[in-house]
């Protein structure tokens, strides 16, 4: 059974600062919270902090988790309205019906695979020098393209809405001219999709404190969906849009659009 949890985080605690800044610590303390160790089961997490004075954890699930630990590290123990939520996710997923229309949420890590890229790490150099020194076809010698980020918001709106259909949705239009026409998604005065950037950021962090640097780029979206494929896009809601899971990446939240409330 899947569980989606809230956990509410203080920010001007000096340990939440050193856990905000490298999702590699986010990600260990999620996993803290499981029972089963070593986990293997499927784990998605995403955090919000537009607000300066209060920053949230969203994680999601198969088993039930405990958060007491991320509470007494980097919340507010004891305190009203500090005690972590966790509720069922089976009936978010039972609400997934073909032709309904959701408000939504996703913070990714939009990205290319290019074959031989043309500023690669030197981790991708030292990578594509190995593969190249085996003998064999390119599948044999097990290549693959090296990903790289798109950077620009035409590019991080186009690679959300290239993928919409396979994940099982569809971003109908807004009812208002495209406000940004340069991002080229739609023709000159016809309505732009319904979906937007509300923050682009690029994330660096080391995994150990020798270890290399781990760069991303993340863009958060958020917009308007139309359900095309109930159990594709239930799929996509437990296991998630695109890669850099780990690192807080590809949870698509949903939420009832304001003319669906009473």
């Amino acid at each position: 059974m899947p569980y989606l949890s809230k956990i509410a985080l203080n920010p001007r605690r000096r340990s939440t600062l050193g856990l905000l800044a490298n999702p590699h610590r986010i990600h260990a303390a999620v996993l803290a919270g499981l029972a089963v160790q070593p986990v293997t089961e499927r784990v998605l997490w995403r955090l919000e902090n537009d607000n300066p004075h209060r920053a949230e954890l969203l994680v999601l699930t198969d088993s039930r988790p405990s958060w007491t630990h991320l509470v007494e590290q980097a919340g507010w123990p004891g305190a009203d309205d500090g005690a972590p939520l966790t509720g069922d996710y089976t009936s978010v997923l039972d609400k997934i019906v073909q032709g309904r229309e959701f408000a939504f949420r996703l913070t990714a890590n939009p990205v290319q695979s290019l074959r031989r890229p043309a500023k690669p790490s030197a981790q991708q150099t030292q990578l594509r020098t190995e593969q190249d020194s085996k003998p064999g076809t390119a599948a044999e010698r097990g290549i693959r393209g090296a990903r790289m980020p798109h950077r620009t918001a035409r590019q991080q709106l186009h690679w959300l809405c290239d993928r919409a259909a396979r994940h099982g949705f569809a971003i109908p239009p807004t009812q208002e001219p495209a406000p940004v026409p340069e991002l080229g998604l739609g023709e000159p005065g016809t309505p732009a999709p319904a979906v937007s950037l509300t923050s682009r950021d690029i994330l660096r962090f080391s995994k150990h404190r020798d270890g290399p640097r781990v760069t991303l780029s993340t863009a958060t979206y958020q917009g308007r969906l139309r359900v095309t494929d109930p159990d594709a896009l239930r799929h996509t809601l437990l296991h998630g849009i695109g890669p850099a899971k780990a690192y807080g990446q590809g949870l698509l939240t949903l939420a009832p659009l304001a003319q669906d409330n009473p």
